[in-house]
This record gives structure tokens, C-alpha cells and sequence, in this order.
């Protein structure tokens, strides 16, 4: 049995089961227009899946708000503040970590709202990506404080909210094999962890989130992301669901 099938399969089960298999797409390292931004436009347009796009606050231009002045399969989340590397040598980086006082960096998340506030406006959501996927957890109960409604990591989450008024809802399956040759992950690799995602969404409820980078995809990742989108778009059962949609519903909560 293809892998292709084995992902109807899933699919079929939760729609046997009474409930759509959930898909939201996020896209990491925004910050300027150009080539790469428009092919990945390209594929939102072609496939009509609404795109979360990840823009990081402290390098975004003039140039990419108008680049999405019109397009409104968009929204964006704030990735962090400057994607910069706080860990020391040795350690996993991160820039949203306990290396530096909290108010340092608290200071930097809402200098980096109010950015993006004024350069995208409402298409921005207060829902906070975190460089790299990671955040110390001692910073994580102060996000709503700071105006924060959403967090977005990478793997199941182990709560639906972490702190009250925070929502999170994660990606599972990323294009990208960042620890081998950094190039796409492969057909079937990507295929087994998007079954296996929606598999345990079936039971718990949580969306599974397909993450892409466009700044560093290649063509296969390229060419899985066109099809993954398409076939998801037309295939009864499965629902795609928009960012501000996510984090603003109560279905997301169940």
C-alpha cells in the first residue's frame, strides 16, 4: 500500500469516526519579499490553503507588507523577535530561552509585536512562533500578560492550553531534514509522520500542522508541498483551516 494511500486511509477513519482530519499550514523565516516568497505564494494561490506565515519582527520590510497587501489567504504570526541564537556553544540554539533576563527578552517580544502591528495591521495575530520551536518554560506563563493569545511549537503538545488565555496549537511535519543533508525529508518519511499525526488527532482532538520553509526548501520539498496541499484541498473529509480561524475557536479547545 503507497503512502498516499495509507494518508486517505487515515483520513477515512476519522471521517468513520465522526470528526475531519484537521490540517492547518505555517511557513517560518519571513522577513522580505522576493523569489522564494513568491513561489510559496504561488502554491497558496494554485491549492486555495490558507497559509500562516511566521515573520520575524526586528528584520521585516516595507517591501513584504506590500508584497501581501492583497492577499488574503494570509495571515501572519509573530517568530520570535530577531531569530537570534542566545545558548551558549554546545547547546541547542535559541533565542527565547532562560540565557538572558526575562524582561530582556519579554521587552524584545513586544517591541516585536508592536512591528508588526504597524506593518501588517489586523493580518497580524498575536500568536507567538518561537525561533527554532523552543521556549523556556518559565517564559511561557507570561505571554498572555504581554498580549499574547497563541503559542506554535513543533510536536504534539501536551497541553491544549498551557496557561489560561494561552491556545497552542503546533506543527507536526516538517519538510525539512535539518539534521541530515537539509534538504527535503522525503515522500515517504513525510507521508509516515503526517499518518501517524493524524492518527493521534483522531484521538485527541489537535490539528496537525504541516510546517514548510521557503527560504530553504528545495524541489522536492517544493513539488511534496504542491501535491500534499492539492490532494488535501479536494479530498472529502479532511478540513484546512486558516490561523485566525485556529486560535480563535472554540473547536480547537476539544
Amino acid at each position: 500500500m503507497s503512502n498516499w494511500r495509507a494518508f486517505e486511509d487515515e483520513v477515512a477513519r476519522s471521517r468513520d469516526a465522526g470528526r475531519a482530519a484537521e490540517l492547518w499550514w505555517r511557513d517560518d523565516d519571513a522577513a522580505d519579499a522576493g523569489s522564494a516568497l513568491d513561489r510559496l505564494l504561488s502554491v497558496q494561490h494554485e491549492t486555495q490553503v490558507p497559509l500562516a506565515l511566521a515573520v520575524v519582527p526586528a528584520t521585516a520590510t516595507q517591501a513584504l507588507a506590500a508584497r501581501l497587501v492583497d492577499e488574503s489567504g494570509v495571515d501572519v504570526l509573530q517568530h520570535g523577535y530577531a531569530h537570534t541564537n542566545h545558548a551558549p556553544a554546545g547547546e541547542k540554539k535559541m533565542e527565547l530561552g532562560a540565557h538572558r533576563p526575562a524582561m530582556l527578552v519579554l521587552g524584545d517580544l513586544g517591541t516585536g509585536w508592536m512591528a508588526l502591528e504597524r506593518l501588517f495591521g489586523a493580518r497580524a495575530l498575536p500568536v507567538l512562533v518561537p525561533p527554532w520551536n523552543r521556549i523556556a518554560p518559565l517564559l511561557v506563563p507570561t505571554l498572555p500578560e504581554i498580549g499574547f493569545r497563541g503559542l506554535s511549537t513543533f510536536g504534539a503538545r501536551s497541553r491544549i492550553e498551557p496557561v489560561k488565555g494561552l491556545l497552542q496549537v503546533n506543527t507536526h511535519l516538517d519538510l525539512m531534514d535539518w539534521r541530515g543533508h537539509r534538504g527535503f525529508v522525503g515522500e515517504d518519511a513525510a507521508l509516515a509522520t503526517l499518518v501517524r499525526a493524524l492518527g493521534a488527532g483522531r484521538i485527541t482532538g489537535e490539528p496537525v500542522g504541516v510546517l514548510s520553509h521557503h527560504l530553504a526548501m528545495d524541489e522536492g520539498a517544493w513539488d511534496f508541498l504542491r501535491s500534499l496541499m492539492g490532494r488535501a484541498r479536494t479530498m472529502p473529509g479532511v478540513t484546512l483551516p486558516a490561523a485566525h480561524r485556529i486560535f480563535a475557536s472554540r473547536e480547537a479547545r476539544v
